[in-house]
């Protein structure tokens, strides 16, 4: 985010973990995946993320880190109908290491009409934000004005 710019919180996902990672050292990279579910709020959808979410993150023989996680979330949205949004969330760090905080870049498809005017007509607008807190890693999806 720029300085001086606006943004508005659109969700807040807290990441739970689901299960064992798995992890493949190959000849020309490490490939780590890690399933998990979650909790969402915000302001134009409340609810879950369903079982199946997977995070993986390759380290490269160049030292970067690339992230990729996809995930399905189900609950309701500012208009109070059963909707579901579907992200891809992905980032890259040169050196290896993930900051904290850290910027994503979202795709976002729905099946709700007031959520895709929000998140799918103007995606240029939205990143994502991930954080390690006290009560575990929340990514937040902000659109900036």
């Amino acid at each position: 985010m720029e300085k001086g710019e606006r943004r508005r919180l659109l969700l807040d996902v807290l990441v739970q973990m689901d299960g064992p990672s798995l992890h493949l050292t190959g000849k020309t990279a490490q490939i780590d995946m890690i399933p998990f579910t979650g909790i969402v709020r915000g302001e134009i959808f409340e609810g879950i993320v369903e079982r199946g979410g997977m995070d993986t993150q390759i380290l490269d023989a160049g030292g970067a880190r690339h992230l990729s996680a996809r995930y399905m979330m189900t609950g309701r949205d500012a208009e109070g109908r059963e909707a579901r949004i579907f992200v891809e969330n992905a980032a890259e760090f040169a050196n290896g290491e993930v900051p904290m905080p850290f910027t994503t870049r979202p795709v976002f498809h729905t099946d709700s009409p007031c959520l895709s005017a929000i998140l799918e007509d103007d995606i240029d607008r939205i990143y994502g934000e991930g954080s390690s807190e006290a009560d575990g890693l929340h990514i937040r999806f902000y659109k900036s004005y």
